[in-house]
């Protein structure tokens, strides 16, 4: 059996809930579980997310697997459906959405009917700069105040740009833009904060709130760890060491021999690699935790191993290297490799085995 694995902490995945429910006392939670839960598994993290009062997905078939797994509670597809025959079966299975151009309401009020006898409420989402989704104003104030008409129950939708940089002048200009739709159109509910937005910007909290990466443990600020910010790592990736070497001065390590060593140094080789999801390019120097203590990752990461320096460290064939968690926390991972906590997460392979704890 290969020789990593991911750890899933559903205590510390309650706990981070729990902060949301702090910072966000009088908003209703939509736990974002898309991309299968952030990499760490849909179906272990649910159990500890109960608590949710919803989730948010990508598409229908993550909100189907949620069905499937006997949950509940209302779930939102945050992208809408994408074809008329998805709305039936969003319907049938009292799944809610996101609307975010004129194709979309035409299937919507194809079955207004249906949608509103199971009391769906349909999120409108503004285009307030990310130019990404969504009507502009003040198309957007037609839309909602139309489908009110109709009946609909509606929830003004947006997605910060750049909730986790100070100063933006983009935050300012979404902000006000969503405040003037929300006031134009109401009554209307409304839901704008993502995990970075529910740490800055309490006063936007409104009636739903949508946390994502700090469900999981990692930060949405390049500046502020998860300890800055009050919450625990959720997964721990692990992976053993299968072989111990030494090499002497002028001697190289793995492909390319980009590194070559200055004086005589231990050396073990740990099983794990790019095809388990360990990213390969580093333009800083990356770093794994062996017995509480941090040492380098030396040369470059293959497919299925990598080595480390193993000089003046007491190991053995067998002995456990945490790869990102509690001590070495996935955004540093990420920050070294050029990227974010998010893509980590989410792009680990199938390869390594799970367990939740």
């Amino acid at each position: 059996m290969r020789q990593a694995t991911v750890y899933i902490d559903s205590n510390a995945l309650q706990y981070n809930l729990n902060r949301v429910k702090q910072l966000a006392p009088t908003a209703q939670i939509v736990s974002m579980v898309k991309a299968n839960a952030y990499g760490h598994g849909v179906k272990d993290c649910l159990a500890a997310l109960a608590d949710s009062d919803a989730f948010g997905v990508a598409c229908l078939e993550e909100a189907l697997e949620i069905r499937a797994l006997g949950y509940q509670q209302p779930i939102t597809l945050i992208e809408g459906i994408f074809s008329s025959d998805e709305m039936q079966i969003a319907v049938d299975n009292k799944i809610e959405v996101i609307v975010h151009q004129q194709q979309q309401l035409d299937w919507l009020r194809a079955h207004k009917d249906a949608y509103l006898a199971n009391d769906l409420k349909v999120w409108v989402k503004l285009n307030s700069g990310m130019n990404r989704l969504g009507f502009k104003v003040p198309e957007i104030i037609d839309v909602i105040n139309s489908l009110k008409a109709e009946g609909f129950s509606c929830v003004l939708a947006m997605h910060f740009a750049n909730a986790d940089a100070d100063n933006h002048p983009l935050n300012d200009q979404q902000r006000v833009q969503f405040l003037q739709v929300k006031e134009a159109c109401a009554p209307v509910m409304g839901s704008c904060c993502n995990s970075a937005a529910i740490y800055k910007w309490p006063e936007l909290n409104f009636d739903f709130v949508r946390p994502g990466i700090m469900l999981y443990g990692a930060s949405p600020f390049a500046d502020k760890t998860v300890h800055d910010l009050d919450l625990k790592p959720v997964m721990t990736f692990t992976a053993e060491i299968i072989a111990l070497n030494s090499i002497q001065a002028g001697e190289s390590v793995g492909y390319g021999s980009t590194f070559v060593a200055d004086k005589a140094m231990d050396l073990a080789i740990v099983s794990t690699g790019y095809g388990d999801g360990y990213p390969r390019a580093f333009p800083k120097q990356n770093y794994v935790v062996v017995n509480g203590q941090p040492t380098r990752v030396i040369g470059r990461v293959a497919m299925d191993m990598i080595a480390i320096d193993a000089t003046g460290l007491d190991l053995k064939l067998g002995t456990e290297v945490e790869l990102w968690g509690q001590n070495r926390l996935v955004d540093d991972v990420a920050e070294a490799n050029g990227t974010i906590g998010y893509e980590l997460l989410c792009r680990l392979s199938a390869r390594p085995s799970r367990k939740t704890k």
